[in-house]
């Protein structure tokens, strides 16, 4: 595990505009979700859990995958 991995790093200018365009899609996902499924606790939990997978996204963009910042 890269010593960075459980701070907090600055995206660059070039990695905020690609994670707003991932947020996009994260977003339009969940509206088209949120259209789509019953109320319930399911779709409670799908909605959830794409949040996390959008938060994840963020830490792709900025990081290797042993925690070390892109560059």
């Amino acid at each position: 595990m890269h010593p960075s991995t459980f701070e907090y790093i600055s995206p660059t200018p070039s990695q905020l505009q690609v994670m707003a365009n991932v947020r996009a899609e994260f977003r339009l996902l969940a509206e088209s979700l949120r259209a789509s499924i019953p109320d319930g606790p399911d779709k409670t939990y799908i909605l959830w859990q794409l949040h996390d997978c959008a938060m994840w996204a963020n830490v792709a963009i900025t990081r290797q995958p042993d925690g070390a910042p892109r560059v």
